[in-house]
């Protein structure tokens, strides 16, 4: 293995490791998905608590036929809602509603404090992880 596939492993094996933790943590104290509580939080964080369906597919990472079954989840639950662009009926958006931000609300504090001990280990054996770290810490 050269250099660049030994880093680019070394990397794809911390980004697991910080993946795994925050998925566990999050489905033990808050009964969310990784992926559902990512949602919740581009939803709360955009203006009138909405987006385009194909923007938060976007910015997730997901295909469209899988936000909408990430999407029916948050729906089932209470937590989103699905509406129609006035504009252009074909548009759907994907609507945070009270509970959904009351739930992303509550998991955010656990959210934010195990990313940092997933980093905080990651970096421990991850020189670039470690280099990140100090990068944005010096900015």
């Amino acid at each position: 293995m050269d250099h660049d596939e030994r880093l680019w492993a070394g990397v794809l094996g911390a980004y697991s490791q910080v993946e795994g933790r925050l998925g566990t943590m999050l489905q033990r104290r808050h009964g969310l998905g990784l992926s559902e509580y990512r949602a919740l939080s581009h939803l709360a964080a955009s203006d009138g608590g909405e987006l385009r369906m194909t923007e938060l597919a976007d910015r997730l990472g997901l295909t469209q036929s899988t936000l909408t079954r990430l999407l029916g989840r948050l729906i089932a639950a209470g937590y989103a809602a699905r509406d129609t662009c006035p504009e252009d009926k074909r548009g759907a958006y994907a609507v945070i509603t009270a509970a959904g931000r009351t739930r992303q609300t509550k998991a955010r504090p656990d959210y934010a404090a195990t990313l940092t001990d997933a980093l905080d280990a990651a970096a421990e054996t991850e020189p670039l992880i470690r280099a990140l770290r100090a990068y944005g810490q010096a900015k």
